[in-house]
């Protein structure tokens, strides 16, 4: 099967999406649902098609968190939810609590955070962010990390201080894939892939491109570097649509992991387009959609 790890979903008339406000984005100013989702998603990668997906959060609200459990719990596409919470706040082990135990809670398997626009280069290793993220991973929850390419020090100590919660770094750390400067990028996830808790998802790189000339050709070194450091079998294929419709959609993403998937063995191709996502996640297809309690077992 082939999972989507990473996707967003946003009703502009029930949630407003301040960022969305930025010009550079207008032309995903508007609502998008899991239908709008399914019906684009359509170009096979190794012959597999869009069977499963996990949806991610995009506003620090709880209460967008609590719209993406609830919309999990009954739409079959979505397995899993990376919500938010505030890790900075003392009473955040009860929020993860209220969550786990409303609507679509079983559905909760990861918590993220901006960092990528917070200004401290020292954000993730703040004593109370760190008391939140032990309180996620008491209750079972993973960590997904957002920094961008310069920010790839917090990452490795977190990874360092953490080597007991599951942590997934979201779209490569942002590599500058448009000035092809990816040096001290390959450097920095070296060293994060040394932690084996760690894994990376292969999404939103051709964002970091240039959106309207990328081809192939650009993103295949940042590709190899990936596939040297982490392996596949500690990847995850990611949409990151709609935003990825800023430089091309979901499609022309998909055809782009298709070429680049020429030459490997069954058993990468899985494991980069379902095995990661699967285990890391705790995505037990075994189980019902309704079997939330199961599920998150």
């Amino acid at each position: 099967m082939l999972v989507d790890a990473h996707h967003h979903l946003w009703d502009l008339a029930h949630r407003p999406q301040p960022w969305l406000d930025d010009p550079d984005v207008a032309s995903i100013r508007r609502t998008f649902t899991p239908e709008d989702l399914r019906s684009t998603a359509t170009h096979p990668i190794a012959g597999r098609r869009l069977h499963s997906t996990v949806v991610v959060q995009c506003i620090a609200e709880v209460a967008e968190t609590e719209d993406l459990l609830a919309l999990a719990e009954r739409e079959p596409l979505i397995q899993a939810v990376v919500g938010w919470a505030d890790l900075t706040s003392p009473a955040i082990g009860d929020v993860l609590d209220e969550l786990i135990a409303g609507p679509g809670g079983g559905y909760l398997r990861s918590l993220r955070h901006l960092v990528q626009g917070e200004t401290d280069p020292g954000w993730l290793q703040h004593s109370d962010v760190e008391s939140g993220l032990r309180a996620a991973r008491d209750r079972g929850l993973r960590y997904d990390v957002l920094v961008r390419d310069h920010q790839l020090g917090q990452a490795i100590r977190l990874a360092e201080r953490f080597p007991d919660l599951p942590q997934v770094l979201d779209h490569a750390g942002k590599p500058d894939i448009a000035r092809g400067d990816i040096a001290e990028w390959e450097r920095r996830m070296r060293q994060l892939a040394g932690h084996p808790q760690v894994v990376c998802k292969v999404s939103g790189l051709i964002t970091e491109a240039d959106h309207t000339r990328w081809t192939t050709t650009d993103i295949r070194p940042v590709w190899e570097v990936l596939l040297s450091a982490f392996g596949p079998e500690r990847l995850m294929f990611g949409s990151d649509w709609p935003v990825a419709n800023l430089a091309g959609g979901w499609n022309r993403w998909a055809a782009t992991v298709d070429e680049l998937l020429t030459g490997w063995s069954e058993s990468d191709i899985d494991a980069l387009l379902a095995g990661t996502a699967t285990a890391f996640y705790g995505l037990a297809s075994v189980f019902t959609k309704g079997d939330a309690t199961a599920r998150r077992a």
